[in-house]
């Protein structure tokens, strides 16, 4: 019986299957747990949120969103201005159990903590000041919100922008849960503070030092963090690659852009990798 950490989708479900056919994944007795993003972008997005959820279902695996799977969820609601023309979700919208589909993905959680080992999963990062019992705190405060009856009005008019950017412990209502839902979904670095920067997408080591961001470190690298007592595992950030370091692990290995697919297991603390063909070519870099 082993727990399995998988990294970002996208999509991409034959490298999944090969993936799992390699670690001799035993739907029976092993759990496995997935970061996020489990559609968008690769050609087989409705196989993997089929697949993500019967496993969910069966009691033997976990998922968090992650903002393709918001994206997904705004897509169903008709906000429309978010739409792209890299998106790949109209098999799923197409799909005659859509309305199931939807209205089991929009019941996941942004956190999950294991039963017995101090260790979590969220798709993007926590925040440097938030402990792990505020985080989970915090997760379940957007978890109600999306689980309401009234979630399509919320996706609609409440959840997209980048505003505040600053976490402040005053900060109440859609401010409040916006914030929550970009640090789980979107972070990447942030301040000491926790104030949000989304421009910046490459690894550390890949920018130029005169580009850094400014007081702005990834956000696990803060020095006075609050969550360090925590395995932290995530996904999100394709360009950072594997890492297993400040007590975390970074899970996604750019599958969608010919990378990597990877399972990590908690128990032995072990990367299991397949080779992926690119399912997207990236953007090139802005010099």
């Amino acid at each position: 019986m082993a727990t399995y950490i998988i990294g970002d989708l996208q999509g991409c479900f034959d490298p999944l299957v090969k993936l799992l056919e390699d670690i001799h994944y035993d739907p029976n007795g092993d759990t496995l747990w997935f970061a996020g993003d489990i559609v968008n972008r690769g050609p087989q997005s409705l196989e993997c949120l089929r697949f993500v959820k019967s496993v969910v279902e069966s009691g033997h695996g976990k998922m968090v969103l992650g903002n393709h799977d918001f994206h997904l969820l705004a897509a169903y609601a008709g906000l429309a201005k978010y739409r792209s023309k890299s998106d790949t979700l109209e098999a799923i919208l197409d799909a005659e159990e859509v309305d199931e589909l939807i209205d089991w993905l929009r019941r996941q959680p942004l956190m999950v903590k294991h039963d017995f080992f101090p260790a979590v999963m969220v798709h993007a990062g926590i925040p440097p000041q938030w402990s792990i019992h505020e985080a989970l705190e915090h997760s379940r405060a957007v978890e109600a919100q999306l689980q309401s009856d009234d979630w399509q009005e919320y996706i609609r008019h409440h959840l997209f922008g980048s505003e505040p950017r600053e976490w402040q412990d005053t900060l109440s209502g859609w401010d409040r849960i916006r914030y929550i839902v970009n640090a789980f979904a979107r972070m990447r670095y942030c301040s000491a503070q926790g104030k949000l920067e989304f421009k910046q997408k490459m690894s550390p080591q890949a920018q130029k030092s005169d580009q850094s961001p400014k007081r702005y470190l990834p956000w696990f690298a803060h020095p006075n963090r609050r969550n360090k007592d925590f395995e932290i595992f995530f996904g999100h950030w394709s360009t950072l690659g594997a890492v297993d370091a400040y007590n975390i692990h970074a899970t996604d290995t750019g599958c969608l852009w010919g990378g990597l697919l990877t399972a990590y297991c908690l128990e032995t603390h072990k990367r299991h990798t397949i080779e992926c063909d690119a399912a997207r070519q990236p953007k090139p870099s802005k010099e």
